[in-house]
């Protein structure tokens, strides 16, 4: 037999009744509440400037490279692909410009990328054939 008086017995299930009303009512506003979305990466990626002085260029990746453009600060451009080559303050990364006839690449230093960039072996070995060859190789 309980030791329970019997208001004692109908506080207690009102409390527990309570109780299990919330816990349900919690699970349902959980369930209700929206994810959070991830960012949606861009179909192709592309980099912003990121230096207020601008940004040189490059034929190829390196400062020894003739400089064959100019992007100013917060300046937008589609990126191909990287390659690691000449370190800048500690970054070995640069990027190849997409959309150009000609080779045009950029220090990664200077460069905030948005969506993923691969390496220029796995991008380029793709589409180039075995037969190709540079215009001005020799050999």
């Amino acid at each position: 037999m309980s030791m329970l008086t019997a208001p004692a017995r109908r506080g207690l299930k009102r409390t527990a009744g309570a109780l299990v009303g919330a816990v349900a009512m919690g699970g349902i506003l959980l369930a209700a509440a929206p994810a959070q979305a991830l960012p949606a990466q861009p179909a192709l990626p592309y980099g912003t400037v990121t230096t207020t002085a601008g940004l040189n260029i490059r034929q190829f990746p390196s400062t020894d490279s003739s400089v064959v453009g100019f992007l100013a600060y917060h300046a937008q451009v589609g990126l191909t692909c990287k390659v690691r080559a000449q370190n800048i303050d500690g970054n070995t990364i640069w990027y190849l410009m997409r959309g150009s006839s000609h080779e045009r690449w950029l220090s990664a230093r200077y460069v905030a990328n948005t969506g993923t960039v691969s390496y220029c072996d796995s991008v380029l070995a793709a589409t180039l054939s075995p037969q190709a060859q540079h215009p001005h190789a020799k050999g």
